[in-house]
């Protein structure tokens, strides 16, 4: 016996090590990255003093929407994005990525299409990527099997000027769609519709195939909101993932507060809506699933409200002030 009759291939491992050198090629380089890809650790120059922040994350079951459509092309930049959203909402700087690839059997071009979008991501974001894992494990995966983690470190570049406080406004980051969140209820929604995830629906509000939509990447905002956060005009950030608005807006509160939304502010996706129909799912559990079409937000002064806004429009993200902080606990709508 060899460890390949075992299930694990060795030589297309180290095929998909010489894939990712080519994939780089100083695309996610920083000046402070030591040595590269294939060394048993990635190395980082790190001499500067303030904190460092770091966060870990994967992108669900979404990953099975990608199987089934055998189109891995985007489900990397989600893993990059899920990561440095995180970061970027502690008030960080991302420096440096690590991805974690379990699989029941490597094919290296379909890692190599998921590392495509890791790499794209990290690009996007300005971070490096540092190094990573693919495990080959072909006893706790199917042969089709797979499943992602990512590891972003960033460096704390905000000072907040001061604590939320009752009067301050919301303003909300247009998503990219569903992000990488709620893909069981999504993925059971299509099966009990019985939705081609081939066929375009035009009462979707969308001109492109249904499973195209579903896997549009999550948006990045790391170049909208790093801007920001020198100016002294932002005094909280959420990012919108799991448990939607309802659940990550508080978390950027001190305790004793709340927010007022008002959902008028802005439109919820025709998509979010139309799946809502045929699911027959209540608003209260949109709220808490899904991020509503918000997919990060930011707490700012009443006064510096305007201008935080026409920079983010400026950057081409589509923004609104969608609430404000109140003092009455937990999220009220409008």
């Amino acid at each position: 016996m060899d460890y390949r009759t075992a299930g694990v291939d060795i030589e297309a491992g180290n095929e998909v090590v010489r894939r990712v050198k080519r994939l780089l090629r100083g695309r996610t380089q920083r000046p402070e990255v030591v040595g590269g890809i294939g060394d048993f650790a990635g190395g980082f120059r790190w001499d500067k003093p303030g904190v460092l922040l770091a966060g870990a994350d994967g992108v669900g079951t979404k990953i099975l929407l990608a199987q089934a459509l055998h189109r891995y092309d985007t489900i990397g930049i989600d893993l990059v994005a899920m990561n440095v959203n995180d970061v970027l909402a502690s008030g960080g700087e991302p420096l440096f990525f690590l991805d974690y690839l379990a699989v029941g059997r490597v094919d290296p071009d379909r890692l190599e299409s998921v590392l495509a979008g890791v790499v794209a991501g990290c690009e996007e974001a300005g971070c490096a990527l540092l190094g990573g894992e693919t495990a080959e494990m072909p006893d706790v995966y199917g042969p089709e099997g797979m499943d992602l983690a990512g590891f972003a470190v960033g460096r704390n570049v905000w000072v907040r000027p001061r604590a939320p406080e009752p009067g301050d406004l919301v303003i909300g980051l247009a998503s990219s769609g569903y992000h990488a969140n709620g893909f069981s209820l999504i993925r059971a929604i299509v099966q009990a519709a019985r939705l081609d995830l081939g066929a375009v629906y035009p009462e979707s509000g969308e001109q492109e195939p249904l499973g195209v939509v579903l896997l549009r990447p999550t948006k990045i905002y790391v170049r909208t909101v790093q801007p920001l956060l020198a100016g002294g005009q932002v005094v909280g950030m959420a990012h919108i993932t799991g448990g939607g608005l309802e659940e990550n807006l508080p978390r950027a509160l001190p305790d004793g507060l709340g927010l007022e939304l008002d959902p008028q502010a802005w439109s919820v996706p025709q998509l979010m809506r139309w799946m809502q129909r045929l699911g027959e799912v209540s608003d209260a559990e949109m709220r808490r699933t899904f991020n509503l079409g918000i997919g990060f937000a930011l707490l700012v002064p009443r006064e510096a409200a305007a201008s935080v806004l026409q920079s983010v429009q400026a950057s081409g993200c589509a923004a609104w002030t969608i609430g404000r902080v109140v003092a009455e606990r937990g999220v009220h709508w409008r």
